[in-house]
């Protein structure tokens, strides 16, 4: 039987890279450590790229729009028409993300995986609904293979098609996929729903509770039935998260840098590394969100983000505000001077 593309293992890092990176870092005018984090971007970025002198110069954004059945049990304060508007928003571009992406000078598109009604031909909105939402996980698997397939499909075209990038930021949205994202956490993490559901967007603590308890039901149905990490994605994901993890994988594969959102990027990337472990070096983690369950996914990936705003919007707002971060790392380490170039006496 052939191999599905996913599978497909990326490239790993450049060792020998790594190790001359590490060194200029101690050799630059600074003492060894002192940029923190930013040396350790600069350098899993070497690695990645099999260069001595990385970047980040050519960035994408592209936002997966779908509904989901689950938002039958009452588990968001929006009605699931509010994923169809934003698309709209999205498209006008009055969304936070479409600002950030403005401001910042990054294409930007959106896929429509699945929205619950079809929506007009939109501006930078790619129409690729494999349905009208998911089914329910609370009765039944989000989707059946063929769906699965087509996310999947949907999501590595968004990689093949987005030309010569070095750094993809996927942001999603869906009314009722941060419930989605808890049941994935879960899932992986084997911690109780009450530590991984949030208030989304914005919930009363009656339905919090409710949220942990859809998610507690929904899981009790499905585990037991789950063995390889496609099953995870195909039995409680959803049309946009699974496209979500597919891109992910496309663009470790393809050798391209993956700046991941919030708490709901971060519950698809860990699937998508479930699937396809050999894509975790090429993931960088933007933000830990206000959402309670995104730290403890983080801490299960061995993850650092590179800020922390008490953000919980998605869309991909997140990881566009942590770009420039990874791009003054890479500026840094390329163009700061050594001791030597400098004439800088080294410290005892």
């Amino acid at each position: 039987m052939e191999e599905k593309w996913y599978l497909q293992e990326a490239p790993a890092p450049d060792k020998d890279i790594i190790e001359q990176a590490k060194s200029r870092q101690d050799n630059l005018t600074k003492p060894k450590g002192a940029l923190g984090r930013l040396e350790d971007v600069a350098i899993q970025l070497a690695g990645n790229q099999r260069t001595l002198m990385p970047k980040i110069e050519k960035p994408a954004i592209v936002v997966f729009a779908g509904d989901h059945g689950v938002a039958a049990e009452g588990v968001s304060a929006y009605p699931q028409s509010v994923t169809g508007e934003m698309v709209r928003n999205f498209s006008a571009g009055g969304a936070a993300i479409t600002v950030l992406a403005k401001t910042l000078g990054i294409p930007f598109r959106v896929m429509n995986m699945g929205t619950v009604d079809s929506l007009e031909d939109l501006p930078n909105v790619e129409d690729r609904r494999v349905a009208s939402g998911t089914q329910n996980i609370c009765n039944a698997p989000a989707m059946d293979e063929r769906q699965f397939e087509e996310c999947m499909a949907a999501g590595a075209e968004a990689i093949d098609s987005a030309g010569d990038i070095d750094v993809f930021i996927g942001g999603e949205m869906g009314i009722g996929n941060s419930t989605i994202a808890a049941a994935i956490a879960v899932a992986h993490t084997k911690l109780a729903a009450q530590a991984m559901v949030g208030r989304g967007t914005g919930i009363s603590d009656q339905g919090l509770a409710k949220k942990a308890a859809v998610v507690t039901r929904a899981l009790s149905k499905h585990l037991p039935h789950m063995r390889e990490g496609a099953d995870y994605l195909r039995r409680i994901g959803g049309f946009e998260v699974n496209a979500l993890a597919a891109a992910y994988i496309r663009a470790a594969q393809k050798g391209i840098a993956v700046l991941v959102d919030g708490y709901i990027c971060t519950a698809a990337a860990m699937a998508a590394v479930r699937v396809n472990p050999s894509i975790r070096p090429w993931l960088f983690f933007s933000h830990c969100s206000a959402e309670p369950g995104h730290e403890k996914l983080l801490i299960k990936l061995d993850a650092q983000p590179l800020l922390s705003l008490e953000m919980r919007l998605g869309e991909g707002s997140g990881a566009a505000l942590a770009l420039p971060i990874m791009q003054a790392a890479c500026a840094l380490h390329r163009d700061m001077a050594s001791f030597e170039e400098a004439g800088v006496s080294r410290g005892g």
